[in-house]
Parts: structure tokens; C-alpha cells; sequence
């Protein structure tokens, strides 16, 4: 497990439940479109077999090959069309679920860019106070090489040794 060096922030939470949100509502909205679909497949195959039925039971009750023929000819036109009204209600889904889906995020539009402009001037903030720190360290450690070192104070009278 991920451990984190540093607590979560109220604006990343603020920001992770925003986003959630989002994520938890097109997840609903896209489920209701498969439940839709489905719908439509169900009521679409109730549909084929029943006319599927009633088309071999005409033509086992021809009585010739040519009446039998002509009937499944005729059953050709119907199925055209149902295919076309599947298609028509298929693309009618589709359309509605673009505009719920539009719908749904730009609903959520305002509150994740509020959220994520304040996770960003968080994440400014710590940068700018870690950069003041990290400049404080580097000119205590410049003026600690630069400044004369300290000698006790019993060599202080005593002059120095050219070192050799």
C-alpha cells in the first residue's frame, strides 16, 4: 500500500470529490443508455420471433412451393423496415445520451475548474514557501563558507603557522 509523505489537502479532497462526482453521474447516465439499448434488443427479438413464427407457420400452410415462395418474398419488405426503425431508434439513444452527457458536464463544469484553480494556487503556495526555505538554507550555507572561521579563543593571540 501507498503511503503518502504528506496529508491530502482540503482542496485536492474537494477536488477528488468533485471529480467524482462527474465520473459517479456520466457512469449513470451512460448505464441508462445501455439499459435503453437493451430495451430495444429486447423488444426488437420479441419482435422477429413472433413475425418469424407467423411467417413459417404461412408458409408450412402453403399449398404449393410458389404460394410458399411468394410469401417469404413478401416478408422481405416488413424486415427492411423494422431494420430501419431499429436503426432509428438506435441513433434517437445515441442522441439523447449526447445531450445527457453534454448536459452532465456542464453541470459539473464550475465546481471541478473551481476545485482544480484551488489545488493549483495550494500547489503555488507550497512552491513558493519551499523555494523561500530552500533559498534561507542555501544563503545560511553561503554565508557559513564564506565567513572567516571561528578559532578558539586561546590561538587568537598567537600568530599564525604558514602552512606548509
Amino acid at each position: 500500500m501507498l503511503s503518502f509523505s504528506q496529508p491530502i489537502t482540503p482542496a485536492v479532497k474537494a477536488h477528488i470529490d468533485a471529480q467524482y462526482s462527474l465520473i459517479a453521474d456520466m457512469s449513470q447516465k451512460i448505464f441508462e443508455t445501455a439499459q435503453h439499448i437493451n430495451d430495444l434488443n429486447i423488444q426488437v427479438a420479441k419482435s422477429v420471433l413472433q413475425d418469424s413464427f407467423s411467417s413459417a407457420q404461412q408458409v408450412i400452410t402453403a399449398r404449393d412451393p410458389y404460394e410458399a415462395l411468394s410469401i417469404a418474398a413478401a416478408q422481405a419488405q416488413p424486415q427492411a423496415e423494422r431494420v430501419r426503425e431499429y436503426q432509428q431508434h438506435l441513433n434517437n439513444i445515441a442522441a439523447r445520451t449526447q445531450v445527457d452527457l453534454a448536459k452532465t458536464a456542464e453541470s459539473h463544469f464550475p465546481n471541478t475548474s473551481r476545485t482544480a484553480a484551488a489545488v493549483a494556487d495550494e500547489v503555488a503556495r507550497k512552491a513558493s514557501e519551499e523555494t523561500a526555505k530552500a533559498t534561507s538554507r542555501q544563503r545560511a550555507a553561503m554565508e557559513k563558507f564564506t565567513s572567516p572561521i571561528d578559532r578558539p579563543d586561546d590561538l587568537k593571540g598567537q600568530p599564525q603557522r604558514p602552512s606548509a
